[in-house]
C-alpha cells in the first residue's frame, strides 16, 4: 500500500510529464534565440561583412531576438504554461522561418553566400523548434 506522501509524489511526477517536451522545446528556443540575438548585438561589426547583412539590420534583429528569448523564458517558467502564449510563440517562429526563406529567395538583404546559407539554416532550425513546440502543445 502506498502512503499518501508517496502517492502525491507519483501524482506530481505524472502531472509534470505532459509538458516535458514543450518545456524542452521552449528552453531550446530560449538558448538558441538568445545566443543569436546577443551574438548579433556583440558581433554586428564583424558579421555585417561576413554575412553581408548591414549593421542597421543586425542591431534591431539582435534586440528583437534577445527580448523575444526573455519572453519565451518567462513563458517556459510558468507552472502552467499558457496555451495562448505557446500558440503565439509557434506562430512567430513559423513566420520567422518563412520570412527568412522568402528574404533569401528575393535577395532582400543582398547577403553573401554564407549569409544566405545562415539565414536559411536559421529558418530551418526555427521551424524545427516550432514543430517541437507544436508537438509539445498537443500533449497538454
Amino acid at each position: 500500500m502506498m502512503s499518501s506522501q508517496n502517492a502525491s509524489a507519483v501524482r506530481s511526477a505524472d502531472t509534470a510529464r505532459p509538458d516535458r517536451l514543450l518545456r524542452f522545446a521552449l528552453v531550446a528556443d530560449v538558448i538558441l534565440t538568445g545566443a543569436n540575438g546577443i551574438g548579433y548585438l556583440v558581433l554586428a561589426t564583424v558579421l555585417d561583412s561576413f554575412l553581408g547583412v548591414p549593421r542597421s539590420v543586425l542591431y534591431p534583429v539582435g534586440v528583437f531576438l534577445t527580448v523575444y528569448a526573455l519572453w519565451v523564458l518567462a513563458v517556459s517558467r510558468q507552472e502552467n504554461i499558457g496555451r495562448g502564449a505557446v500558440s503565439v510563440i509557434i506562430a512567430l517562429n513559423t513566420a520567422w522561418a518563412v520570412a527568412g526563406v522568402v528574404m533569401v529567395a528575393v535577395d532582400a538583404l543582398t547577403a553573401t553566400g554564407v549569409g544566405d546559407f545562415w539565414i536559411v539554416f536559421q529558418g530551418l532550425a526555427v521551424a524545427a523548434m516550432a514543430t517541437l513546440q507544436y508537438a509539445g502543445l498537443r500533449r497538454l
